[in-house]
């Protein structure tokens, strides 16, 4: 199937077989269009377009990712992109993924994919400005989709980094400017590089993120 072709790309990441990694990724989009009737999961213009859309997507992380990485912090996971996905092509590897969400229905279904799927997934149902650091401890990887501005998300990832901490971002067309302002009130080291399934999009890379002072 060519929508499942847009995921089997990353195989050479998986770490268990291809087919059981897609066999998993497919449950997850029947629970996810299921969910979808009551819950607004994913965009509607996207839903025929999962495979491509949300799975390859967020996929596309993996490549970045270094066998040292263990543990990774998801904010505004929503659907659950890209974390669930990653989870799933990491199954068998010493990673785990702390989602967080504060929409109820989306934590009960973010909870339903990890279970079904016996995911090493913690979903924490609140905002991440109510969470504190310790509750997660110190992550490898900071993932976020389609969630807010680059200076918003640096507010709220500054409290979870550490000095190995990296954020690797989903963000669009407008990431130059987003960044432009973001360095205003923020220092980061970023690595871009072009995303594989939006043609305007990048995922960025952010390694040693610390406010500037305002003295």
């Amino acid at each position: 199937m060519e929508e499942r072709d847009a995921a089997a790309r990353y195989a050479a990441h998986f770490v268990r077989p291809q087919d059981a990694v897609l066999h998993d990724l497919e449950s997850y989009a029947k629970l996810l269009t299921k969910w979808q009737a009551v819950q607004n999961l994913v965009s509607r213009e996207t839903l025929g377009q999962i495979w491509t859309r949300h799975f390859a997507d967020s996929l596309q992380v993996l490549p970045e990712l270094t066998p040292e990485d263990a543990l990774f912090l998801d904010l505004g996971s929503g659907g659950g992109f890209p974390a669930l996905p990653l989870a799933i092509a990491s199954k068998g590897r010493a990673r785990r993924f702390v989602l967080v969400e504060p929409v109820a229905r989306k934590v009960s279904f973010l909870r339903t994919v990890a279970r079904e799927l016996d995911l090493d997934v913690t979903v924490i149902g609140r905002r991440s400005e109510q969470i504190d650091s310790r509750e997660t401890g110190v992550p490898d990887v900071i993932t976020s989709r389609a969630l807010a501005s680059m200076s918003q998300l640096c507010t709220w990832m500054a409290p979870f980094f550490g000095p190995q901490t990296r954020a690797i971002l989903h963000k669009g067309r407008e990431h130059v400017e987003e960044l432009t302002e973001s360095g205003a009130h923020w220092h980061h080291d970023v690595l871009t590089k072009s995303s594989d399934t939006d043609p305007g999009g990048v995922i960025l890379t952010i390694r040693n993120l610390q406010g500037k002072s305002t003295r």
